[in-house]
């Protein structure tokens, strides 16, 4: 019987299907929204939204999970300190596949998959309050005023003489 073997083999060997997925994963961690096939995209929701339940958790025992099945303590730490903390209020459904058409060589169809809970990384508010500040800056600033052009007021002055 054949029962709960639901898993999309994607035409590969399980090795080679775990590290596609984890790394998968990790893109996904770590740029928010990531362009892949439809049939990747789809493999790719239940393992990703699980690691996002574990980092719910947020206990010691899920951090290692997490990791053995991330092997990166970069997105195993921005997935419990980001993601998990934006999507502490859902229940589930974490991600969300937008179908793109065709790809142009091959007509695969194409897939965004992306995090439902938009989130805003620590380093990216920075930069942008500072942003927001200095036009402020500029604005309160008197503007300088364009150099005078001399020598072509001297050699207009010359010819009509």
């Amino acid at each position: 019987m054949k029962h709960g073997r639901k898993i999309v083999k994607l035409q590969r060997k399980q090795d080679h299907r775990d590290a596609l997925l984890m790394n998968l994963t990790c893109s996904l961690i770590e740029h928010r929204r990531i362009r892949t096939t439809l049939a990747k995209a789809k493999a790719l929701r239940p393992y990703a939204e699980k690691l996002v339940t574990l980092g719910k958790r947020g206990t010691l025992h899920a951090r290692r999970v997490a990791l053995s099945s991330l092997r990166h303590k970069d997105a195993v730490k921005k997935l419990f300190e980001e993601i998990a903390v934006a999507s502490k209020d859902r229940v589930g459904g974490y991600t969300r596949i937008t179908k793109l058409g065709q790809r142009r060589t091959d007509s695969a169809p194409m897939a965004y998959i992306e995090w439902v809970d938009a989130f805003v990384p620590k380093a990216a508010e920075a930069p942008a309050a500072e942003a927001a500040a200095e036009p402020a800056t500029d604005a309160a600033a008197p503007k300088k005023k364009a150099p005078a052009k001399k020598a072509a007021t001297k050699k207009k002055a010359a010819a009509a003489e």
